[in-house]
């Protein structure tokens, strides 16, 4: 069975329905906890594909310069690879802005602030052409929650969906390495766990209830949407998909 690497950067940001999606689409999970002090691997060799999720902490440096969290320049360095030798790559959230940062985007603490809650985003033309977003409808539903956002995709990245406030919902770099900056992973009781003494949620004026209600509202539409475009992932990683569509050379960084 094949492998993906999965990098829970965060306790309360497991990969959840999207773990399930992937197992229950053939893909082996080895989850490692850099946050819990499981050491990551030096590369990607032996794994099928890489996930990397999201988290509290920020993708660019703290004011002191040192980074978001002590691993994050190892998880940029295996995003390097990853794009670089064309395994398959999903990064989620933090996961995405870390993808953005590893390959020289911007991400920054956003000027529209907070986005919180059930949403929708547009699709982007690109994605007519792009193996996985291609099936996605023109303006699904998702979950968000972060305060960063990627205000410049790297050079030569594709976005593939966007929304009015926030330009850069989704994109892929390399042909096999996509970022949402949404949540497709949650379910009711990880919704919870962030509203739960949420400070975003106080300054925002939002009761923690009603943000949870809403969010658990929407989830059957999220997997309708998601579930698929997580299969086909599973797909790609066990080369079960064809994705010559969207094969092409791209100047990369790093080795």
């Amino acid at each position: 069975m094949a492998t993906a690497l999965v990098i829970e950067n965060d306790p309360t940001n497991d990969a959840r329905r999207l773990g399930e999606w992937l197992t229950e689409a053939g893909l082996e999970l080895w989850v490692v906890r850099p946050h819990a002090g499981d050491e990551l691997p030096a590369d990607l060799e032996g794994y099928a594909a890489l996930v990397v999720l999201g988290g509290e902490q920020q993708a660019y440096p703290l004011p002191d310069g040192s980074p978001g969290a002590p691993w994050f320049p190892a998880v940029e360095g295996l995003l390097r690879k990853a794009v670089r030798y064309r395994v398959p790559t999903l990064a989620v959230c933090l996961g995405a802005q870390l993808l953005a940062t590893a390959h020289a985007g911007l991400v920054e603490r956003s000027p529209s602030g907070p986005e919180i809650g059930p949403g929708v985003v547009g699709r982007r033309d690109a994605a007519e052409g792009d193996p996985l977003f291609r099936y996605v409808p023109l303006i699904p539903d998702v979950l968000q929650w972060h305060s960063d956002e990627i205000t410049e995709l790297p050079r030569g990245a594709t976005l593939l969906a966007a929304s009015t406030r926030y330009p850069h919902q989704a994109f892929r770099l390399g042909d096999r390495a996509w970022g949402l900056q949404f949540h497709i992973e949650c379910d009711t009781a990880m919704i919870a766990d962030w509203a739960a003494d949420s400070t975003q949620l106080a300054e925002l004026g939002y009761d923690p209830e009603l943000v949870v209600a809403a969010c658990s509202s929407v989830l059957a539409d999220v997997e309708e949407v998601w579930q698929p475009f997580a299969a086909r992932f599973a797909a790609l990683a066990l080369g079960e998909l064809d994705d010559s569509t969207t094969r092409r050379g791209l100047p990369l960084l790093g080795h």
